[in-house]
């Protein structure tokens, strides 16, 4: 069933990485209810019409993580479609019984594929063969105050936070600040699959919940949405008046835009206070 999974016709982003963005969004995403129940039906039937579902619900998920890996310089749809290969994996892998949404389980695998595409084509990094060379390679960059040289108190602290030997901070510094290498093969070792990027050899980002992040953003978009629809019904003075007052870097005085329309100050800010009733009224 693995391969069949992996295999499976799931939509990956293409060259319109806009459109690919834009459709993952009106996908709903599950219930724990729902959610649990698809689960169950992949691991005790092997339904792939519910593996299918789990995986296109995530979808935006693997965005959020891929994002995070921007400043490597690798196309952002070729970032998303390796952390699609992740998610495939971790729903191939989930087990409803455990008590976790699958998202919680499946960030270790979609940010496992995500590195080892980063490890592969990021030619600055000359080797990364080890664990311990390849847990430095992804946190390096965020212990690094500056692109200045890590001076000897930094090098000491992230030798004990990493649990790495200094040469080893130090190594690996100096092929991240070096010109373009070639990429050393891995050895026969790190080939097979489960070795190299088991999702254990790497650490969450506690402070970065993929879930916490869209209903977030999901919740601030639905906020503007509301709030635009809300402008638009205004008359339009209230909205001009509106916008001059709230919208712009130059906000005009109420005298000023008394002058402007002919009328009283006072009149603009009762045109102003009842706009923002309205506005407030038909924001839920």
């Amino acid at each position: 069933m693995g391969k069949e999974l992996q295999s499976m016709d799931i939509s990956a982003p293409g060259q319109n990485l806009e459109a690919y963005l834009n459709s993952i969004q009106n996908i709903a995403i599950l219930s724990p209810e729902e959610e649990r129940k698809l689960a169950e039906d992949l691991y005790y039937r092997e339904d792939l019409e519910a593996a299918r579902q789990l995986v296109m619900a995530h979808l935006r998920f693997v965005v959020h993580i891929a994002r995070g890996y921007s400043g490597y310089g690798l196309p952002q749809a070729d970032l998303i479609q390796e952390g699609n290969v992740g998610l495939m994996k971790a729903v191939r892998k989930f087990n409803p019984e455990v008590g976790v949404r699958l998202i919680s389980f499946a960030v270790h695998w979609i940010k496992s594929e995500i590195h080892e595409y980063v490890l592969k084509n990021w030619k600055i990094v000359k080797v990364a063969t080890t664990k311990a060379q390849r847990k430095l390679f992804f946190n390096l960059r965020n212990k690094k105050k500056d692109i200045t040289w890590l001076s000897e108190d930094d090098v000491k602290m992230i030798s004990n936070e990493l649990d790495v030997k200094e040469d080893t901070v130090r190594e690996m510094e100096q092929r991240m600040s070096s010109h373009d290498v070639s990429f050393d093969p891995y050895s026969a070792d790190d080939s097979e699959e489960g070795n190299t990027y088991s999702p254990a050899d790497y650490l969450t980002n506690e402070d970065s919940d993929p879930m916490e992040i869209v209903e977030k953003e999901d919740f601030a978009r639905d906020q503007i949405n509301q709030l635009q629809n809300a402008i638009s019904d205004l008359d339009e003075r209230s909205q001009l008046i509106l916008k001059e007052r709230w919208l712009t870097d130059d906000k005009p005085t109420l005298h000023e835009l008394a002058d402007k329309y002919g009328i009283s100050a006072e009149r603009i800010r009762q045109i102003e206070k009842k706009a923002m009733e309205k506005i407030r009224t038909n924001i839920n």
